[in-house]
């Protein structure tokens, strides 16, 4: 089989399909990327054994039909060196899959295998779809966006290693928890018109933010075993965790009474400045909450340092004296993007809820943070 297609194309595509390939397989043979010609159109799929994502991209003068299994880090490092112009690949079954890519000034030849041998994801079953909707592309990156920081990384809770999609009839709930914080953002805008949850793991998650475009729509399918995401482009083919996700509306606080009003920027960056000085076991800083003023300390004792800062801000109750993780709170108010950020609280001993002043059109965030033992300030 032969065909013209543009180097930089190709490359886009390769490099994209390249980032589901782990740094190790198992199987030798997941280190290649699958090519299919049919027709003017070409397919390069690769996977990691349980997930599969494919690029497909219109090429010229293309002769012949077939697969060939080609080294994937050695074809996208060619593509990424050469310039911006249209190429010449030939592929030879009948030759032990001998490959070649040409240009004006330039010919590169390599060995491929057949591509029948690349291990498939398994056959759609009409049977086993539980449903199917369509999003923008940017919703379901922005829901991602707010929730990836959460994700837990304790092999012993498998289920919170990923972001659980839960599905509404009226919106997108994306959900992400690793005990100490939790995230819930909902998004209105986008309406499935059907029910049902998923956990994506956090690689899967990874690939869809930098494969799939924010100008694309989506078409999600939930099947037995994994989900399946496809675009114009991209077909990706993900299993999603096994294991029953934490019930997260029992887990957030409904009557949080006080609360604490206070600008983002100045907030996030006096918890910047003090996190340096706290202890790097725990980064503990401690919080006196006035009406009219919020004071922070941090010390660490190995070198005698300590730190303490004061900003403005408003709150409800008279006054309280709690303890948070200075690099939690930084996490949270990096994705807040509202001018003001209000923290809803209890007292010492019970999560602080963290949310927007004002939330962007058809969306709620909603963030949990468990607070420190602390005894005075």
């Amino acid at each position: 089989m032969k065909f013209n297609v543009s180097s930089k194309a190709l490359y886009s595509t390769a490099s994209a399909v390249s980032k589901i390939i782990n740094s190790k397989n198992a199987l030798t043979i997941l280190n290649n990327f699958r090519l299919e010609l049919r027709g003017d159109m070409l397919s390069i799929m690769a996977g990691d054994g349980e997930n599969f994502l494919e690029g497909r991209l219109q090429v010229s003068d293309a002769s012949g039909e077939g697969t060939v299994c080609v080294d994937a880090r050695r074809l996208t490092d060619l593509l990424k060196e050469l310039p911006d112009l249209g190429v010449s690949i030939t592929v030879e079954p009948e030759l032990n899959y001998a490959m070649t890519l040409e240009y004006s000034n330039g010919k590169f030849n390599f060995m491929g295998f057949n591509g029948m041998e690349f291990p498939l994801p398994e056959e759609l079953n009409e049977d086993a779809v539980r449903y199917t909707f369509s999003a923008e592309s940017a919703k379901l990156i922005r829901g991602i966006d707010n929730t990836v920081f959460a994700v837990g990384n304790d092999e012993l809770r498998p289920q919170m290693m990923g972001i659980l999609w839960d599905v509404k009839p009226d919106s997108l709930i994306f959900v992400a928890t690793d005990t100490r914080k939790l995230v819930k953002f909902t998004d209105s805008s986008v309406q499935p018109g059907c029910e049902g949850s998923f956990i994506l793991p956090l690689k899967s998650t990874v690939v869809f933010k930098n494969v799939f475009a924010k100008d694309q729509t989506v078409k999600v399918t939930l099947e037995e075993k994994g989900v399946k995401f496809e675009s114009e482009n991209y077909v990706f083919n993900s299993r999603f965790l096994k294991g029953t996700f934490p019930d997260y509306n029992r887990v957030i606080p409904q009557a949080n009474p006080y609360e604490l009003t206070v600008d983002r920027v100045s907030f996030q960056s006096s918890v910047r400045r003090i996190g340096a000085f706290c202890d790097a076991a725990n980064g503990l800083v401690r919080f006196s909450i006035r009406p009219e003023s919020l004071e922070m300390k941090a010390s660490e004792s190995t070198f005698n340092a300590s730190a303490w800062e004061s900003v403005p801000c408003q709150f409800t109750g008279e006054g309280m004296v709690i303890g948070f993780s200075a690099p939690y709170i930084s996490e949270i108010l990096g994705v807040i993007n509202s001018e003001e950020v209000i923290v809803k609280l209890s007292d010492p001993s019970r999560p602080g809820v963290f949310v927007p002043a004002e939330n962007k059109p058809d969306t709620e965030l909603l963030m949990l943070l468990m607070p420190m033992l602390v005894t005075e300030f």
